[in-house]
């Protein structure tokens, strides 16, 4: 009996060089394309520009929800930002609970506590003591909430 007759005319190495060199092409490629998609994508915005982009987004909730949902939108966006651009826990405290411990804490500027005192005092009135809350009042809210994410000053009504 003849043992079995190799008939392939191409050697088995050279169909195991052109598997692997496939593979690595394949490879290259996708790592090429994952690369061209990550380089294109922008970045992640920051905590400040999230925040203003959905406070000018409910700016036009003002003349369709009550103040006291308008009060928790703004709110809300707010605290959400403190806690991402700051790192501080003011989304799981009470408003006294925070304004307590930001006294001892120097991250913001005595006109920066006042703005934020003053927000936090008036959604607190609209959402807890059921305060009737107008539109100007809520416009005051989204304007204050802007103010204190731009880093703004305070500007005092003259008598």
């Amino acid at each position: 009996i003849v043992p079995p007759f190799d008939y392939s005319l191409i050697p088995p190495w050279v169909i195991g060089m052109a598997a692997f060199l496939g593979l690595c092409l394949l490879g290259l490629i996708g790592w090429w394309i994952a690369r061209r998609l990550r380089r294109g994508a922008p970045p992640p915005p920051l905590p400040r520009e999230r925040a203003l982009a959905e406070l000018e987004r409910a700016r036009p909730e003002l003349n369709l929800v009550t103040p006291y949902q308008f009060s928790i939108r703004v709110s809300d966006i707010l605290r959400r930002y403190v806690s991402e651009q700051f790192g501080l826990p003011l989304t799981r405290q009470t408003s006294f609970e925070f304004l307590e411990r930001l006294k001892h804490a120097s991250q913001f500027s005595g006109e920066e506590t006042q703005l934020l005192q003053d927000f936090l005092s008036t959604c607190d009135l609209i959402k807890f003591a059921q305060y009737e809350a107008n539109r100007d009042e809520g416009e005051r809210l989204l304007n204050e909430a802007i103010l204190f994410v731009e880093g703004g000053q305070l500007v005092h009504a003259s008598v």
